[in-house]
């Protein structure tokens, strides 16, 4: 264990040591998902305790007292529509897999141009898709680790690119009070650069000489790109669990490649597994920050040993118009 700490403190540092605002591919990685997260504010990394763990902290998969499937949709910013879809199943009673499909769709619009103004007839479109394969594992009753290998490809027209990543996290249970830590790093992997038809141009190499190939074809070069590299080191604390009532807090930070360090935090209140209210704030002195206030509830219907949940976030984004996230999720 004290091996596996020390090679995650060290990943830490080099993200820590970097200053790249703004300088990566494949951003909508750090968009957070599942409707209960979001509604804690996105401080989830050491509570993981549902099929989102997939996400947030691979390790919590093991953790898990029941199998779980979730479909996961938000309209985000600019008529834009994300969506997460995840399953986990136990292979035994220390180690599970899941796999998930994560997707950002940007729509469609009709291409115009200065001799079509009004349209050519055609439709460009764009959209971001991540799939993963987890495994996680129990190394002891208190201790687990996992890890999410990813394909990641981004496509705008007739250009796209794709990487591979990897996400591996550790969760630890103490003996106080549910008090739980859990550490991430996610989109560990290679560089994107973007391919396709309309790189091919013509040109002529020497347009000075008269009687040469003025129509040789080229390829444009574009510039490679790193991937959101994030380390995120968090804690969770049952306050309360006694009776039909459950209440916990946790807090994340954030340390990114592309952004200053950040906070998220947040808390839920259960009555009975059943009823759900949460709140949070996120993005905690992380600089240029719309994203605060966050909020949801959710419901759980248990069926004999099935369960059938539904949540609903809310999230203050600023100058952009608020976001809503729902979830269902079914356990058996």
């Amino acid at each position: 264990m004290k091996r596996i700490l020390i090679i995650f403190l060290l990943t830490s540092s080099l993200i820590l040591s970097q200053d790249k605002v703004g300088t990566t591919a494949a951003n909508f990685l750090s968009i957070p998902v599942g409707a209960r997260a979001s509604s804690m504010g996105g401080a989830f990394v050491a509570l993981s305790d549902d099929v989102t763990s997939a996400f947030w902290n691979p390790s919590g998969l093991a953790a898990m007292r029941k199998n779980e499937v979730s479909i996961i949709h938000s309209e985000w910013l600019l008529d834009t529509n994300l969506d997460w879809a995840g399953l986990r199943f136990a292979l035994d009673e220390n180690s599970a897999v899941a796999i998930s499909v994560y997707q950002l769709d940007y729509g469609e619009e009709e291409i115009t141009t200065e001799e079509d103004p009004n349209g050519t007839g055609q439709n460009w479109s764009a959209n971001d898709l991540a799939i993963g394969l987890s495994y996680a594992r129990n190394l002891t009753d208190r201790f687990s680790i996992g890890g999410t290998a990813k394909y990641i490809r981004q496509a705008i027209w007739h250009e796209s690119a794709s990487a591979f990543a990897f996400d591996v996290g550790l969760l630890f249970k103490t003996e106080f009070q549910g008090f739980q830590i859990g550490m991430n790093i996610s989109n560990f992997g290679t560089e994107m650069k973007l391919d396709g038809k309309d790189l091919l141009q013509p040109i002529d190499i020497d347009p000075d000489n008269a009687g040469n190939n003025q129509t040789i074809t080229s390829k444009l070069d574009t510039d490679s790109w790193e991937l959101p590299l994030l380390f995120t080191i968090g804690s969770a604390i049952k306050v309360i669990n006694s009776g039909e009532w459950q209440f916990t807090v946790a807090a994340d930070a954030l340390m990114p490649n592309n952004n200053n360090s950040y906070i998220n935090a947040g808390a839920e209140l259960g009555w009975s597994e059943m009823l759900f209210i949460r709140g949070g704030y996120s993005s905690i002195f992380k600089n240029y920050a719309e994203e605060g206030l966050t909020a949801g509830v959710g419901l759980r219907k248990y069926f004999g040993t099935l369960f059938l949940q539904a949540d609903f976030s809310y999230t203050d984004f600023g100058k952009f118009d608020d976001l809503l996230r729902y979830s269902l999720s079914i356990g058996f």
